[in-house]
């Protein structure tokens, strides 16, 4: 395809950009080695520690037990024995309170600390949990370990752009086409790999307590094998926020018999442990996420990517080619433009000159982040 030029560059815009002839404006940059480059200073793929991006954030729920002090049951089983072992909620009492901030606490099995709902909040109301990840991450799994039965019929949510429209991941249900108009178990093509599938796995009352439920995002896709070259994909496990809801309880039956408010009482959602598995979402263009003078989390761009939270366009004066996404075979860095030598007959290509003349522009300097050039040319 042939290029479009304009007049040659003139001595006095050189002199104004500060441009010898035939002078790269970005020749003098170095890569330092690192993650992004390798020991001759060549950019490849760098991607952020793999982490547990739910630990320590807060957690929104809908319903928590104690508001009042208020009385649960454990149910226990010994063969066909079931006992039922009465506890007070408390949220003012240290000792007896379970809050949202068990669910992404440190997980210790050996001292579980459990958030727990009120009880016998029963279809059609529900439980919800919501997780602001503060960022674009890219979401490999979504796991909840339980302190009480599982939830015979719950949904994994995700959000885009931060919480205001929702997208569902993952449904669970014994009855998934009453629940939520799904078949169980459909089978994952090309064609839905982007489309969340209802399945009965994970949803038996046993064990009573101590069952867990994970998500993988890419299991049984079938563009996981080449994710590097899935746009739906990479779309597919991009999340800022994660949400959790618990459609219906699992009951032994009993809710409606002689004893039933103790038999409500032992009815309830209760989770030890929430995790959310991923990376902070950076396009291959950086190594860790850093915290910016707002506190906002960003990644901290290589590649002449940025800035921008995820390193996903390429930084000013470096337009040479478009942007494009890391991958394993080609880093994609952005490339800084060249300016032509004069016995290139002093041409300059449309897309520098255009920035060039628009360096004596004030509204044009700003919209590419600089100052304007205040004597005319």
């Amino acid at each position: 395809m042939e290029r479009t030029f304009l007049p040659p560059l003139t001595p006095a815009i050189r002199k104004r950009l500060s441009l010898g002839p035939g002078m790269n404006m970005f020749a003098a940059q170095t890569s330092p080695p690192g993650p992004c480059y390798d020991e001759n200073g060549n950019p490849r793929r760098c991607i952020p520690d793999f982490l547990n991006s739910a630990f320590g954030k807060d957690v929104r729920v809908s319903s928590t037990c104690g508001k009042t002090p208020s009385r649960y049951c454990v149910v226990t089983e010994k063969g066909e024995e079931r006992n039922r072992n009465c506890h007070t909620c408390d949220a003012l009492d240290p000792k007896k309170h379970h809050p949202p901030a068990y669910l992404t606490d440190l997980n210790n099995p050996h001292n579980l600390t459990c958030w727990q709902s009120e009880n016998y909040i029963q279809s059609p109301q529900n439980v919800t949990l919501t997780l602001s990840l503060g960022k674009t991450f890219e979401v490999t799994y979504v796991s909840l370990q339980f302190c009480s039965p599982r939830p015979e019929s719950m949904a994994i949510f995700k959000s885009m752009d931060y919480g205001k429209t929702w997208v569902p991941f993952q449904f669970y249900s014994t009855q998934c086409r009453k629940m939520f108009n799904k078949p169980s178990k459909a089978s994952i093509t090309k064609q839905n790999e982007q489309e969340a599938i209802c399945t009965d796995s994970h949803t038996d009352m046993h064990p009573l307590s101590g069952g867990l439920i994970a998500f993988s995002t890419l299991d049984g896709r079938p563009s996981a094998h080449d994710f590097d070259n899935s746009p739906v994909l990479q779309d597919w496990v991009t999340a800022t926020d994660i949400k959790v809801t618990f459609n219906r309880l699992h009951t032994f039956g009993d809710e409606n018999e002689d004893d039933s408010e103790l038999a409500r009482d032992s009815y309830f959602y209760a989770v030890s442990d929430l995790q959310v598995g991923g990376r902070c979402k950076c396009n291959g263009h950086a190594s860790r996420c850093v915290k910016d003078r707002e506190g906002n989390l960003v990644c901290e761009c290589k590649h002449n990517t940025g800035p921008g939270p995820e390193c996903d366009r390429c930084k000013p004066f470096h337009y040479d080619r478009p942007w494009q996404r890391a991958t394993a075979r080609d880093a994609n860095e952005c490339v800084g433009w060249h300016i032509p030598t004069e016995e290139a007959k002093g041409h300059i290509p449309l897309s520098f000159m255009h920035l060039a003349l628009c360096c004596i522009s004030e509204p044009c300097a700003l919209s590419y982040g600089l100052l304007a050039i205040p004597a005319v040319l």
